[in-house]
């Protein structure tokens, strides 16, 4: 049967038909958001969009709004929340369709949330999914090449990203009590007492990008940057309010530094996620949470599930599990490693997998051949194509950089024979990073196929072997 549809899908995108899927996907978005009675409307809802920090963006600005004592609920790549509960997302995909997000914000009304975050992505966006969500604030956490077959260009992807912001524009207002909850005002007219939620961008200044993303205008805006000096200098909009940030540093215990002359300390491994963590602090003082309140939400956050996540069976290596899937993410866990004191690196690695940006595969081959001492290329998500012609796209690479085959070089066409291979080789002190799906909880395969999958249980699984052979 998932052939079936599949096969489907497929001929309707190859054939004349493909000129009314827009028009379906527009429809049945409006009709989700009709089904579920409007519930971003009862919601002050935070959209965030970027090639990169999406979901460890989401999950920072939770935890701080969570601080300040607001009930929180989300949809990211890695994780679903209601309100109530947390749990992984095991859909393969960032903005579901099929009226699942729209359920999703109605049941965070149910459950009595003040704030819904949703991760929104451009391939969201062009499937209509953001349009009838009404957002209050929208963030843009950087731009850079990514997806670029599946928009066509670079400027189709920016654009794309860019509806976001212009949908921000279009969104009615909406109006809050005392408590943050939203309340119903008749016939447009504000009600004594109440407040009107402004429209917000929260901005990465230091991205190329950054301007055009704030020119589609909105009631207010937070940027920040690790250089003022220059920055301020540039032209920016009026409502603009310009944070510094700067002074990173970052080690096995966490990440610090000083925004606006307040010490944070961040207990997560990478100075990017300083950046990430300025999203987080920017939703923050855009509603009048105090800076204690924000330190303590960031100070308080616990390991990313997948995101640069260490699993500590008591063995006497390193295992990080890592979503990273392109290059820039890539390069960032690399320079993140210089800081954990290690020997050897041996790098488990596929692609982003069937149907992605192809030009990507030799470049991560490139990078991992070239910093890790071992490079293992493994199956990913190879979708519908040959996922053998994907890892050989992969491995190209690492032989560019310097790497021999069945020497320091090999291709596993099994994800788990790949990681038990990368365990068994490595010895005392070393690190053994798994790229590419973190917490993600299926492998996709040909025809709709998933299958069920999670890096980190078949690491557990295969070092319970290798200490049961010790044994």
């Amino acid at each position: 049967m998932n052939k079936f549809f599949a096969q489907l899908k497929k001929t309707i995108y190859n054939s004349y038909l493909k000129h009314l899927v827009p028009a379906y996907h527009f429809i049945v978005n409006w009709l989700a958001d009709v089904y579920y009675n409007h519930p971003s409307r009862q919601l002050i809802v935070i959209g965030i969009t970027g090639t990169t920090g999406k979901t460890t963006s989401v999950l920072l600005t939770a935890e701080v709004l969570r601080a300040a004592g607001y009930k929180v609920g989300y949809t990211s790549t890695a994780m679903f929340s209601d309100g109530q509960r947390d749990w992984l997302n095991d859909t393969k995909m960032t903005m579901v369709g099929r009226f699942f997000t729209q359920k999703m914000l109605r049941q965070m009304v149910n459950n009595g949330c003040h704030y819904a975050i949703i991760e929104t992505t451009s391939q969201g966006i062009l499937q209509y999914r953001h349009r009838f969500i009404n957002y209050d604030l929208t963030i843009f956490t950087g731009l850079y090449p990514e997806h670029i077959e599946a928009h066509g260009s670079f400027d189709n992807y920016r654009r794309a990203k860019g509806r976001l912001f212009s949908h921000l524009r279009r969104c009615p207002y909406k109006y809050m009590g005392s408590d943050r909850h939203i309340e119903k005002v008749d016939h447009g007219f504000k009600q004594v007492g109440l407040d009107k939620v402004p429209k917000t961008i929260i901005a990465n200044l230091d991205d190329d990008y950054a301007h055009y993303f704030l020119s589609f205008g909105a009631d207010k805006a937070w940027g920040y940057t690790t250089n003022y000096k220059e920055k301020k200098d540039l032209e920016w909009p009026d409502y603009l309010i310009m944070l510094e940030y700067g002074q990173i540093k970052s080690d096995i215990h966490g990440t610090d530094f000083i925004c606006e002359g307040q010490e944070i300390h961040l207990p997560l491994l990478g100075a990017f996620n300083a950046s990430n963590a300025m999203n987080a602090i920017g939703v923050a003082l855009s509603q009048g949470i105090d800076w204690p309140v924000i330190k303590a939400g960031l100070g308080a956050v616990k390991v990313l599930a997948g995101r640069l996540e260490i699993i500590d069976e008591g063995q006497p290596f390193s295992v990080i599990v890592d979503y990273a899937f392109e290059p820039v993410a890539l390069s960032k866990i690399y320079n993140t490693l210089e800081l954990v004191p290690h020997k050897k690196i041996i790098h488990v690695l596929g692609s982003a997998g069937g149907g992605r940006d192809v030009a990507r595969r030799p470049k991560l081959g490139q990078i991992a051949g070239r910093l890790a001492d071992i490079v293992i290329v493994t199956n990913e998500d190879p979708y519908d194509d040959d996922p053998r012609v994907i890892m050989e796209q992969v491995a190209v690479g690492a032989e560019y950089a310097g790497k021999e085959r069945d020497k320091n070089l090999f291709t596993i066409l099994d994800r788990r024979e790949a990681i038990a291979k990368a365990l068994s080789l490595a010895k005392k002190g070393d690190i053994v990073l798994i790229t590419g799906k973190g917490c993600e909880q299926a492998i996709c395969l040909a025809a709709g196929r998933k299958m069920p999958w999670d890096d980190r249980q078949v690491v557990r699984e295969e070092l319970a072997k290798l200490q049961s052979l010790e044994n």
